[in-house]
């Protein structure tokens, strides 16, 4: 808890706090110098003035022209102690429109102003209650869709996400005072720290701040819902796939190729992760019009996909699908893609004409519970474990939900693990790690101190626009603090 505010507004603020609409209770917010004294002139019931803070009384609430509008209660917050670290009161009202715009009219006639967006967070961080990235946490819970999305942020506003950069500046900060004071005692030649210590801290801080801004593609797929794109030939069973996911007919499914002419989707929590399935047109070439804006579009889609699910029917031809898959992979190596064999309900009653013997080997070796790790008796390219799959009965399910998130996490623990979803910290940390690249390329060749130092100053101050809490004193006062130089 802070022992005093930081930053003194004089303007007290009001907002309702909870989503518009009508609901059983809506959640009105005052903050600032007079919000106590404001609310308690409209309330009949207990002196609000005098009650301790935390806690809650019931009572009525009357407009400035003595119109009992609603009853009430009204949760006291005294400063320091409040999300905004001035005096708070939360007034839960009935949740009708009516009565939310008149009682917040009133606190406007009786001098609160409308808040600002954001304004409440805002002064929780100009009264040091939350640093930067906390507060953008907070906007992040509220926004939060998945479990996966609410732990990524729950962390954020714990500040575990801030301590790991505030640990890293005051690292750098170190660095930064040993070169600051070589500056200072330039004409003597002092060096007060060796080089290769520092090279060595360097790289170190280095290396920790790329693998945070490495998490980024990782934490922002977790966050906003991860694209997975359901490709393959058409009739393969992409739309029975989608279906099936959702559990629900929202793609039309029938034995005419070429059915699906855009790109569906849909989004469904799995494991506490978010997941935007888009199902796409059949990969062929065709002459219709229509269809082939489809296909360019499923190819548009496969160049945004975080996951790729690559249906291989093997009731079909091979050729073709296999050449497909193999042209996506050699021009995206780096892709995450899940193959899967569907049909597998027909493999012991329909066989492929162009491919019969494979398919008569593969349907006596697969079962419920096995993949198909060889892919060479189909002469499939290399890509893992090929799953047998069935919309009709299920089978492959349970594998193609353990494969999805097995390569969304990446080992990763959205709940535990520092993983960056926001992209102004992955821009700062970016712009940090270029300019620790040059401190080390700078000792490394024995450059001067005052372009190391600039460098260094550079480093500190993109990790320092994450939290918000860096400023000129700070460098000075580890200078002086450290090394006792008194000028």
């Amino acid at each position: 808890m802070e022992s005093q505010i930081k930053h003194q507004n004089t303007q007290t603020i009001a907002a309702i706090s909870t989503p518009p609409g009508v609901g059983g209770i809506a959640v009105i917010r005052v903050s600032g110098p007079e919000s106590i004294n404001i609310v308690n002139s409209a309330w009949k019931g207990v002196d609000l003035a005098q009650v301790s803070s935390h806690t809650a009384h019931l009572g009525k609430y009357y407009s400035i022209l003595g119109d009992l509008i609603d009853e009430a209660v009204a949760t006291i917050f005294i400063s320091p102690a409040s999300f905004t670290g001035e005096n708070v009161v939360e007034l839960s009202v009935h949740g009708s429109v009516y009565i939310q715009k008149e009682i917040l009219n009133d606190l406007v006639n009786r001098g609160a102003k409308i808040a600002a967006p954001g304004e409440f967070t805002q002064r929780a961080f100009l009264n040091g209650k939350l640093d930067l990235a906390q507060a953008e946490g907070v906007a992040d819970l509220i926004a939060s869709s998945s479990k996966a999305a609410h732990d990524m942020a729950i962390n954020q506003t714990k500040g575990k996400f801030s301590q790991e950069f505030n640990r890293l500046r005051d690292k750098l900060i170190e660095f930064a005072s040993l070169i600051e004071l070589e500056l200072d005692f330039a004409e003597e030649e002092v060096e007060f720290a060796d080089r290769s210590s520092l090279i060595a801290l360097c790289k170190e801080i280095l290396l920790k701040i790329n693998a945070l801004a490495a998490s980024y593609s990782n934490g922002a797929v977790l966050k906003n819902g991860v694209p997975v794109v359901i490709a393959g030939i058409p009739n393969a069973g992409k739309s029975s796939l989608l279906n099936l996911l959702i559990g629900d007919e929202k793609a039309i499914v029938t034995d005419v190729p070429g059915t699906t002419r855009d790109t569906i989707e849909d989004t469904i929590e799995i494991d506490g992760i978010l997941y935007r399935f888009i199902d796409t047109a059949g990969l062929r070439e065709t002459d219709d019009i229509v269809e082939g804006i489809g296909v360019e579009r499923a190819y548009a889609a496969l160049e945004k996909a975080y996951i790729v699910v690559w249906l291989i029917d093997p009731t079909q031809s091979l050729p073709f699908q296999t050449s497909a898959l193999e042209s996506f992979q050699t021009s995206h190596p780096d892709s995450r893609i899940i193959p899967l064999l569907t049909k597998s309900d027909l493999w012991s009653t329909q066989t492929a004409e162009s491919s019969a013997s494979e398919f008569n080997t593969i349907k006596t070796d697969v079962n419920e519970d096995c993949l198909i790790s060889d892919p060479g008796m189909l002469n499939l390219p290399p890509q893992g474990s090929y799953i047998p799959f069935s919309s009709q009965t299920g089978q492959g399910l349970s594998h193609l939900l353990e494969r999805l998130k097995e390569t969304t996490t990446s080992g990763s623990n959205p709940a535990t693990d520092i993983i960056v979803t926001n992209a102004r910290h992955f821009e700062a940390l970016n712009a940090s790690s270029k300019a620790l690249q040059r401190v080390v390329s700078s000792l490394c060749s024995g450059l001067s101190t005052d372009l190391i130092a600039q460098d260094i100053r550079e480093a500190i101050s993109h990790l320092s626009l994450i939290t918000g809490s860096i400023n000129s004193d700070t460098l000075l006062h580890s200078i002086f603090s450290r090394f006792c130089i008194g000028k």
